[in-house]
């Protein structure tokens, strides 16, 4: 029988910088995956990425929890406001982000691969 973990997504995502399953959780762990990664990322007003995701491989589906949260893609900005609000690129789309408002942000991506992370400063 297989390993099962329960967690509260708010409390496991701030131990690992949002992220609640993909390739960087130890092997063992029920949450490690190369096929997928999963995120709930809780944002304060003006939070932003540190810089651009360029040369992207995965396919990657956010949806909006609660809060205003813009996606930035090349020449295009796209407001996610209401509960439910989505949007999905794939392969070869680079990336950025802005919370306009306090936001809690569900992503998913893949496949789950290392050399995406923004350096911690």
């Amino acid at each position: 029988m297989g390993e099962v973990y329960v967690g509260k997504a708010a409390a496991d995502a701030a131990l690992d910088r949002g992220w609640l399953l993909g390739h960087f959780k130890p092997a063992a762990d029920p949450r490690h995956s190369d096929d997928v990664e999963i995120k709930w990322g809780t944002h304060p007003p003006g939070d932003r990425r540190a810089e651009w995701a360029v040369n992207e491989k995965r396919t990657a589906l956010l949806v909006l929890i609660s809060g205003r949260f813009r996606v930035e893609i090349p020449g295009r900005s796209v407001l996610l406001s209401e509960q439910g609000d989505y949007i999905v690129w794939g392969p070869g789309v680079d990336h950025s982000w802005y919370a306009e408002e306090e936001s809690v942000v569900l992503t998913v991506r893949w496949p789950s691969i290392p050399g995406y992370a923004v350096p911690q400063g």
